[in-house]
């Protein structure tokens, strides 16, 4: 279970540095229309704070590989709740807020890690 909760963590960290990568500079883009399905009018108006929120999913990314890779067992478990906690955080406000989407995308697969860590 131990490695299914450390592969967890791992997928969700990389997920959010996908997301800090469309949101920062693929938002305009045909790719970030896609996947947000913006058109191109909204994005343009809402660039600069999707680059904003993608700074934000990047240390989301950050915080979880850093208890991925901290050496003191205890610290590392507490680290990698402490932002499995704000993800699932986030994406419940996202999926209240936004889509219902986001809840699958971002919110279940940190509750999922959390399970497999406990």
């Amino acid at each position: 279970m131990r490695v299914l909760g450390l592969t967890l963590v791992a997928i969700v960290a990389v997920q959010h540095f996908i997301f800090m990568y469309l949101e920062m500079y693929l938002w305009t883009q045909p790719t970030g229309l896609k996947v947000f399905r913006n058109t191109f009018e909204k994005a343009q108006t809402t660039a600069v704070l999707a680059a904003n929120q993608g700074l934000y999913n990047g240390f989301l990314g950050a915080g979880l590989l850093w208890g991925l890779f901290q050496s003191n067992e205890v610290f590392a478990y507490q680290i990698k709740m402490f932002f499995l906690v704000c993800v699932i955080i986030a994406g419940f406000y996202g999926a209240y807020s936004v889509s219902r989407r986001i809840f699958f995308i971002q919110a279940l697969p940190a509750i999922l890690a959390v399970i497999a860590l406990l």
